[in-house]
């Protein structure tokens, strides 16, 4: 098998719950794990594994030289690629500059594979943010860091390879205008360009995951979507424009309707198809929120326009229960899944 048809799954924040949810997914989804492997290092790895056997035989770890070993591995074992350089594995559930240099070591590590073509796609276990701050990390999350690398590949300024962060599960699909930024700073994101600019992309992507043109509902940004300018004028004066112009480029983009209804308007439910395939949040909370709310375990995050397939599960690394083996690996071995799809792994 071509490497092209592996997919690596970054460690995530060794502190955390990432190690242990990676062996549980190997050790509960063999069919989804199939050809992939672990960006990360064995000694964390092996931890995680212990973690999650809760007094059980853990999961075994073996060592692989290539991202192409991974098919020599039999299911239910962890193919391991050390990416990092070997040390003392950082303490459970705390904030440490050791953990985050880590964690993004191995992301940075899965991104470079991904752009050379030797992965298919790329599944990334969860980051803390401080310890990504404390290791002089200079990206809030791995949006922006596998933004930074991608345009660096191709020559280009991050400002040039825009990505936006969807998240979805089987019932709703959210696309942001911004992401890890403040409210104050969300609200100043709400430009015409932005906003068509995202429309763009949740047409061009989530088009390319269905395989026709989707429909795009679009959230206001006040309440009621502005009521005629009562509440704000950013609906008359960036909203509308930006779908129009939408629209006018053979977009299927319909809004702006109030934050507060649209979403269930577009939840698909097993008795009732959703109104719009996707919808266009304004801002980070707005559009996770109610994804969220559907259940954490079955949300995945995917990155919209790198280069190459990323998606991670919708949670943080839970530093309160590292290490006890009671996290839920469910929402990672959907973002396996997910990954495998989009990247036409069967």
């Amino acid at each position: 098998m071509h490497a092209s048809q592996f997919v690596a799954i970054t460690l995530g924040d060794p502190a955390g719950i990432g190690p242990e949810i990676i062996a549980m997914a190997f050790r509960d989804a063999a069919q989804q794990t199939r050809h992939c492997f672990v960006a990360g290092d064995i000694d964390c790895m092996r931890r995680g594994a212990q973690a999650a056997a809760r007094g059980q035989v853990p999961i075994p770890v073996a060592l692989i030289e290539s991202p192409a070993d991974a098919a020599k591995v039999p299911p239910r074992c962890v193919p391991l690629l050390q990416v990092v350089p070997r040390e003392a594995a950082p303490p459970l559930g705390q904030v440490s500059a050791a953990a985050g240099g880590m964690a993004a070591a191995c992301v940075t590590w899965g991104a470079r594979a991904a752009l050379r073509g030797e992965v298919a796609a790329l599944v990334t276990a969860p980051l803390n943010k401080e310890a990504l701050a404390a290791a002089g990390v200079d990206y809030p999350g791995h949006t922006e860091l596998l933004q930074a690398e991608s345009a660096a590949s191709l020559g280009r300024s991050p400002a040039d390879v825009p990505v936006r962060m969807m998240l979805a599960n089987d019932e709703l699909r959210t696309v942001l205008v911004s992401i890890h930024v403040s409210l104050r700073d969300a609200l100043a994101a709400v430009t015409f360009d932005n906003v068509l600019q995202t429309l763009r992309i949740a047409h061009d992507s989530v088009g390319r995951m269905l395989g026709r043109a989707p429909r795009v509902g679009v959230a206001g940004l006040n309440p009621h979507a502005g009521e005629g300018g009562l509440f704000g004028r950013e609906e008359i004066d960036v909203i509308i424009p930006a779908v129009e112009a939408a629209r006018a480029q053979g977009i299927d983009a319909r809004g702006p309707f109030a934050p507060d209804t649209v979403f269930m308007r577009a939840r698909a439910t097993p008795g009732r198809a959703g109104e719009f395939d996707v919808v266009v949040a304004m801002y980070h909370d707005q559009g996770l929120i109610p994804v969220k709310y559907l259940g954490v375990d079955k949300g995945v995050n995917v990155t919209l326009g790198l280069p190459f397939v990323r998606t991670s599960p919708d949670h943080g690394t839970a530093f309160d229960i590292a290490g006890t083996g009671r996290a839920d690996a469910a929402s990672l071995i959907q973002a396996i899944a997910i990954a495998r799809q989009l990247a036409g792994i069967s």
